[in-house]
């Protein structure tokens, strides 16, 4: 899937997520607090597009969220790239073809995104506030990016860099002062399986069984046929996912926050 899909489905799931959440279990957040984490989960639905590098010295190529703060996070994509591609090399086993680039290996796992659900929560434990700032100014980055692909394209990654940093920052002196935060790490680690889910309906699919061998193979890529197959940037994704998405999304949002906006101004339903 292409990146505005990846996280229009990463905000589409946490904000349905919510919604159950306060629809049958009482759990009630503030708007900022939905927000934050509609944000964080579409991003962390880019996050394993880091995989995708490109030329990093032009500021071209890679995947679309390689390219959402210029030359330093095609950089971090090219890091991420050969450091997957080294724990293939290092894990195939005989029956898994040599490859020449990472992408859709380690970050297209499942414990990767367990591992990085972990670490975001375990950064925001230890350090605070401190910590938060940082992985929101990276997520609502890649969100950006992803949701609002065609105006972030036209108006560069410098002012895509200054409205991540300005909306994490207002987010920083908006949010309680107390330590944890651990709905950070669940967005970030729901985003990155959102992601895999949706790599997982294409032809070329994910490794979702690794690090569990399967008949010589390690990395068996696991997908849909080509005749079941969404084809990237296709009609399906673009107008029918992307469509349904959209929908859930805004069904989902006006169900939490229409009782709060009726509330304020004294309107009983």
């Amino acid at each position: 899937m292409m990146g505005p899909s990846h996280a229009l489905s990463g905000a589409a799931v946490w904000l349905a997520g919510s919604w159950a959440l306060d629809k049958f279990a009482g759990y009630e957040q503030s708007p900022l607090a939905i927000a934050v984490g509609t944000a964080v989960c579409a991003g962390g639905a880019l996050f394993p597009d880091l995989d995708l590098s490109g030329k990093v010295t032009r500021n071209k190529g890679g995947a679309t969220v390689a390219r959402t703060f210029g030359v330093a996070s095609l950089f971090v994509a090219e890091v991420i790239e050969k450091l997957s591609l080294g724990v293939y090399h290092a894990t195939r086993l005989s029956n898994d073809p040599d490859r020449e680039n990472g992408h859709r290996t380690l970050t297209h796992t499942l414990p990767f995104a367990a591992l990085v659900g972990w670490g975001t929560t375990t950064l925001c434990t230890a350090f605070g506030k401190w910590a938060v700032i940082g992985i929101l100014f990276l997520m609502i980055g890649l969100a950006v990016r992803g949701l609002f692909d065609e105006w972030a394209k036209r108006a560069g990654w410098v002012l895509v860099t200054a409205v991540s940093a300005g909306a994490a920052y207002y987010t920083y002196l908006e949010l309680p002062g107390d330590r944890g935060y651990p709905m950070l790490g669940l967005a970030v680690g729901v985003g990155c399986v959102v992601h895999i889910l949706g790599d997982l309906i294409t032809s070329a699919g994910v490794p979702l069984l690794w690090p569990i061998p399967t008949g010589k193979r390690m990395w068996r890529m696991i997908g849909l046929p080509d005749a079941l197959a969404v084809k990237v940037g296709g009609a399906v994704e673009v107008y029918v996912l992307r469509g349904a998405f959209t929908i859930i999304s805004l069904l989902c949002a006006a169900g939490m926050l229409a009782p709060s906006v009726l509330r304020r101004f004294n309107i009983e339903v």
